[in-house]
């Protein structure tokens, strides 16, 4: 049976076992839908009737509900018909916390739970979160955490859904707009199906898409991302959170962070992972990211078919060590058809809530996997790979000859994003503390001129390369420092040579 008729047959049976319950109009419970009305106790009359019923359907009709938070229990259904609209309030006492947990849609430790149909949850976030921020300046809702760089506060914003030890959830059509923080969030959850989901997130800071936070058996396929932060996110934000068997396929996603990523919270593990048929457009740091530095274990990680287009990074893979006892590791990733094209200037210019730009002078960044001394990257394998660089690097803005290529920065407990390193030696991959890396069929492509070699390898073993195609005029493009058992094809080997040739000498007079 293929992939899609699975995942229909679970979201059938998931959606009967919820749908053959009777139907609790929140209208007869004294919900109106005039977006004036808040009806924050008659939807929870509502869900509380069908929860009591052991199941049922919650409808929310053509209209508009203004709301506070709602907590969704055991065997309910949200479901919201075409033209239906649960609008968030923007009066920050009706998001009272409920067990720790502060949203507009809440679940802890609920049982077969679903948010379906075609009508939308808007959390009006810019309008709660500017109130919260004026509450904190007037002084009368101190944030003890107000970040004053950002001049933005971090308490009381909450996210627009929270399902945390969670059973069986099905999201299905729905679309999410407008949170005042993380939009949709699982922690600790498992048997989750999202599926033709719309996420609309740019209304403020930290509007990440969708996270998982310590999750198993999830599958996200068919949705629309578009979020001011990382657009689709596996997180373990504390130790013991561990993701396992995840599918993430058949997505669009424009983010002014990452497209894809694992962290940065990174305590727990990320194993079997499979993320295909994603595409990527005008998103401003990686379209994939993989992360561990707070001690997570990441294997069996599969990436295929993506495509990015005006997308400031292909690819990242790090291995760090910012918090945790220890590092963690990342082995046996697999990243095979993918075709990306980096602008020179920022992909995200449109977004009127970006991302913080990179804080120096810099030159276009280059893909990067990388370890740190002593804890190597083990056993990935990147093929079919197609990248676009924009080229334009200049010598005058930030130098960083071959000679000095223990220069550049480890920087072991640093925020993981591609821009980590500072100013890099290449153009098109950096890989540095790897054992166990074949590159096969690889090309590379400049708009313009760029003075680096394409590859830099710098502490790395057991390094295979197979048709690589850089631009026909460069020769010197695969520089190899401290590199143990290497496979080189004919043609990659003519472009090979050593930092050492490339010395730094006076300019003659």
């Amino acid at each position: 049976m293929k992939k899609k008729s699975i995942i229909t047959l679970i979201i059938l049976c998931l959606s009967l076992t919820v749908s053959a319950q009777k139907v609790f109009d929140i209208k007869k419970y004294g919900a109106v839908g005039d977006g004036k009305t808040l009806n924050t106790k008659a939807i929870q009359k509502a869900i509380d009737a069908a929860n009591k019923n052991k199941g049922g359907k919650v409808v929310f009709a053509k209209g508009t509900f203004l709301s506070g938070s709602i907590v969704l229990k055991d065997n309910v259904e949200l479901f919201f018909e075409d033209g239906a609209i649960l609008l968030g309030s923007t009066n920050p006492d009706d998001y009272p916390k409920y067990e720790g947990i502060r949203a507009f849609i809440i679940a802890n430790q609920s049982k077969n739970i679903a948010v379906n149909g075609k009508g939308i949850i808007d959390g009006q976030g810019r309008e709660l979160a500017l109130a919260i921020d004026s509450l904190h300046h007037t002084g009368v809702r101190i944030d003890p955490k107000y970040n004053y760089r950002r001049m933005r506060p971090e308490d009381g914003r909450g996210k627009l859904i929270s399902f945390v030890k969670c059973d069986s959830i099905t999201m299905t059509q729905i679309t999410l707009k407008n949170s005042p923080g993380w939009t949709m969030c699982f922690r600790e959850c498992k048997n989750i199906v999202i599926d033709f989901m719309k996420v609309e997130s740019r209304a403020y800071w930290n509007n990440d898409g969708i996270d998982l936070d310590g999750c198993e058996n999830a599958r996200i396929t068919n949705c629309n991302v578009n979020a001011a932060d990382d657009g689709i996110c596996l997180k373990s934000e504390v130790p013991g959170l561990h993701n396992n068997n995840i599918y993430i396929g058949n997505c669009t996603i424009r983010s002014s962070a990452n497209a894809v990523k694992f962290g940065t919270g990174s305590y727990g593990s990320f194993k079997n992972v499979t993320i295909e048929n994603i595409k990527v457009f005008d998103t401003f740091r990686s379209a994939v990211a993989i992360e561990s530095v707070d001690g997570a274990e990441i294997e069996n990680i599969k990436v295929s078919d993506i495509t990015a287009l005006n997308t400031g990074n292909a690819i990242l893979i790090r291995l760090g060590h910012r918090n945790g006892d220890k590092p963690g590791y990342i082995k046996n990733v697999s990243v095979k058809n993918v075709k990306v094209q980096v602008p020179f200037g920022r992909p995200d210019i449109d977004y009127d809530m970006r991302g913080p730009e990179v804080d120096y002078f810099h030159n276009p960044f280059p893909s990067s996997i990388a370890g740190i001394p002593g804890h190597l990257i083990e056993n990935v394998t990147l093929e079919n790979i197609e990248i676009i660089y924009p080229g334009r690097a200049s010598k005058g803005m930030a130098y960083h000859p071959l000679s000095r290529l223990k220069d550049v920065k480890e920087n072991i407990n640093g925020y993981p994003e591609f821009t980590m390193f500072g100013e890099l030696p290449s153009w098109g991959f950096y890989v540095r503390h790897v054992n166990g890396i074949e590159m096969k069929n690889i090309k590379l492509i400049l708009d313009k001129e760029d003075f680096r070699p394409a590859f830099v390898f710098d502490d790395v073993k057991n390094l295979t390369m197979k048709a690589i195609d850089v631009p026909s005029d460069k020769i010197n493009q695969i520089v190899f420092k401290d590199v143990l058992s290497s496979n080189l094809d004919s043609e990659a080997a003519k472009r090979k040579i050593e930092p050492e040739q490339n010395k730094f000498e006076l300019p003659a007079h």
